[in-house]
């Protein structure tokens, strides 16, 4: 019962994130000081444990696999730069929606970047969630205008740019514990939103005390509780049970973002939502048994 419920509380936390991104902009924090500011307060967090747990895994990593960790960090960087600007453009259901389907770009990329071959699981995915898509962005066309369909080209930017995170942590989680990982991916990601904060001239300071505990709560919710609980669950649950569970996320965030937010899907989002996570499923599903192969 304790993995199911630790797994439990994991979706609950990330299924918050757009919502707190939501309020910690209306509070007038930009995109890029979000991201830092998440990544880095989660990095702070791990520190002690990191550095007391995992120096002597770091000492030991190649120089190859420590490009391919700090490759990761900015992946991972990139992806919460893309996702959370593109929750001022479009509806949370429809980010959220998009940004879950790496499951799909990681079936590509496996084809293009591993030369792995593409199962029929993984192309039935990729065709239904673009079925999906295309309905959404057409329906986000003709409602809101371009500016939506921008926020979901963000969206799916974020999608692309988690699924290079994920696969090089396919790679480096073979050797590597978890908390050596994370503690060196999440601390490049802050570094490297940091330095893009500065580029772009986005403050880090002057906003009021509720923006900065909304970050405090991403950080301690989705950051730390949500993507760990995944992590941890993984040791006592099969990789298809959370892929399937994974797909809660979404709906959950959506269902947050109905009162909260005041966002309410129509009918053709709802089909076209449908269908994208239909295909997450499918393709997922290809993904979490080709890891269980190879373990």
């Amino acid at each position: 019962m304790r993995p199911y419920l630790i797994l439990l509380l994991g979706i609950l936390a990330v299924s918050s994130a757009a919502i707190l991104i939501s309020f910690a902009r209306a509070e007038g924090m930009p995109a890029v000081t979000i991201a830092a500011l998440r990544l880095t307060l989660a990095s702070v967090a791990l520190a002690p444990f990191a550095i007391t747990r995992a120096h002597s895994e770091w000492r030991a990593l190649s120089r190859r696999d420590l490009a391919l960790a700090i490759l990761s960090g900015i992946f991972l960087a990139l992806h919460f730069a893309f996702w959370i600007s593109s929750l001022d453009y479009t509806s949370v259901m429809s980010s959220v929606v998009f940004v879950s389907t790496n499951p799909l770009f990681v079936g590509l990329a496996s084809v293009l970047v591993l030369r792995e071959s593409l199962t029929r699981g993984t192309i039935a995915g990729i065709a239904v969630a673009a079925i999906g898509g295309a309905i959404i962005g057409w329906n986000d066309l003709r409602g809101a205008g371009a500016e939506s369909l921008q926020g979901d080209l963000l969206a799916l930017a974020g999608a692309v740019t988690v699924s290079g995170y994920l696969l090089i942590g396919r790679r480096l989680r073979k050797h590597l514990s978890l908390i050596a990982y994370i503690g060196l991916v999440y601390s490049t990601a802050a570094i490297f939103l940091l330095a893009l904060a500065f580029v772009m001239n986005a403050s880090l300071f002057g906003y009021s005390w509720q923006a900065y505990a909304l970050i405090a709560l991403l950080a301690a919710g989705p950051q730390l509780i949500g993507h760990t609980s995944y992590n941890w669950a993984l040791k006592y649950l099969s990789a298809t049970f959370i892929t399937v569970t994974l797909l809660a996320e979404p709906i959950g965030a959506t269902l947050l973002a109905i009162p909260l937010l005041n966002q309410n899907p129509d009918p053709i989002q709802l089909l076209g939502g449908a269908l994208i996570l239909v295909g997450i499923y499918l393709a997922a599903r290809e993904e979490s048994q080709t890891v269980n192969s190879e373990q």
